[in-house]
């Protein structure tokens, strides 16, 4: 059973580990690559222990996903914001 769901855009990217990261209770990370996400992988797991967590994300968002850009501890991309439709009179 999974320790916990976390969204992918709470998660933060570390360009050293070239992996989404999210705390884990043992003191270590929870880890999951881009590469895993581009594969629908959804189970991010900590190296230290046997917890792991449920990433909820869009897959489609990350088929052809590059590494975020703007050094270590990026946080993940988050969907465009929905802007609401204006009338014009």
């Amino acid at each position: 059973m999974s320790y916990d769901e976390v969204e992918i855009e709470d998660m933060t990217w570390n360009e050293k580990l070239q992996a989404y990261t999210y705390p884990c209770p043992c003191g270590d990370l929870f880890q999951i690559t881009l590469e895993e996400l581009r594969a629908g992988e959804e189970i991010a797991r900590c190296p230290s222990c046997s917890l792991y967590i449920t990433v909820i994300y869009d897959p489609e968002d990350y088929e052809n996903a590059e590494p975020p850009t703007g050094g270590s501890d990026s946080k993940a991309p988050a969907a465009a914001p929905q802007l609401p439709e204006v009338e014009v009179h």
